[in-house]
């Protein structure tokens, strides 16, 4: 069975979408829409899609499909999920999924009354490495986890193909804050507490910058969790995230180049955990061009009642509570308690 899909917003990022929606088995975009016509017109073009719309309800109404495919800004979200969800579809929504706590809620309950899936596309857990420390974790490789370390430091220049990101005012923390969150949580499981201090470097954006955030899991564990887009180095890393996770028995180390080291008693083991480029993509871009694909192939499995969504919105919600926590304990200068700040409605 192939199920038919529709993807909303026709902006830089959502090429990877299309480019990966081509290539995944059991799917099909027949309908494209963006309210610029003029990008719309060339989405249907350079993809060959028959069906090109600049009002969303008209599409869904006209299509019907299977699926839709949100990825637009955050402000749209809300609307968009809702209005796909009243039309009987399966909706992934890019994210941020929600600017609140309260719009992020509505949407759940919206999934739920609706009895369809809401599948938040985060991506950065769906990469390589991450899926590949994730299994040996659940193997036992290293004992009981006790440290996780992620660094997403570079100079790269994100404002040139998406210069809305300048005027963010949470932009690390809201645009890849909410990213290593989720890698944490995938890693290492729920958190009970956050402290977070940011940083505004770069003179050329209204927004903080930079963050470095401490979480205390529910488990115990605790993570150190980096972020910056204005450090310097003779060579970037960008768009890799290095890591470290920490166990009773063993580490597993993530450098450069995508090699993922295994410490324990025997010494060292070292394994290349980097993507293949696919054949429409590129470096640097490959490591999330392939998570786009894989996440793609897990929403196959989902619509196909093989596989619960990862993550849903309910449990993308949690993500997005800690990244609104980390945020307002960043302007307080103090350690926010999860479960008092999502009792309390996880005011932003």
């Amino acid at each position: 069975m192939t199920y038919r899909g529709v993807l909303i917003g026709c902006g830089f990022f959502a090429r990877n979408h299309m480019h990966a929606w081509q290539q995944t088995e059991g799917a099909e975009i027949v309908a494209v829409c963006d309210r610029d016509r003029a990008r719309l017109d060339t989405y249907c073009r350079d993809f060959g899609i028959a069906h090109g719309f600049t009002d969303a309800a008209e599409m869904l109404d006209t299509i019907r499909p299977d699926f839709a495919d949100i990825a637009t800004t955050v402000e749209t979200h809300r609307e968009l999920v809702e209005l796909c969800l009243v039309h009987g579809a399966a909706t992934i929504c890019q994210k941020p999924f929600a600017e609140t706590y309260g719009d992020g809620l509505a949407m759940v309950t919206a999934a739920k009354i609706a009895g369809r899936p809401l599948i938040i596309h985060e991506n950065f857990r769906w990469q390589k490495p991450f899926q590949q420390m994730h299994t040996r974790l659940g193997r036992g490789g290293i004992g009981t986890p006790r440290f996780l370390r992620l660094s997403f430091r570079h100079g790269f220049d994100i404002y040139a193909n998406q210069p809305y990101l300048a005027e963010v005012p949470d932009l690390a923390l809201m645009d890849v804050g909410l990213h290593l969150f989720d890698v944490a949580r995938f890693l290492l499981g729920d958190v009970q507490s956050v402290s977070c201090a940011t940083q505004r470097l770069n003179p050329r954006v209204k927004g903080d910058d930079s963050f470095l955030a401490q979480l205390v899991h529910v488990s115990g564990a605790v993570s150190s969790v980096e972020c910056s887009f204005f450090s310097k180095f003779a060579e970037d890393r960008f768009p890799q995230t290095l890591a470290q996770v920490e166990g009773d028995m063993g580490t597993l180390e993530l450098g450069p180049g995508y090699v993922l080291r295994h410490h324990d008693a025997t010494g060292v083991t070292e394994t290349s955990v980097e993507p293949a480029v696919p054949s429409w993509g590129g470096r640097p871009w490959h490591i999330i061009q392939d998570s786009v694909a894989a996440f793609q192939a897990h929403v196959v499995q989902v619509l196909a009642g093989q596989a619960d969504p990862k993550p849903s919105g309910a449990d993308n919600l949690r993500t997005l509570a800690l990244t609104l926590a980390a945020g307002q304990s960043a302007r307080t200068r103090s350690t926010i308690d999860m479960p008092a700040f999502i009792a309390g409605g996880a005011v932003r």
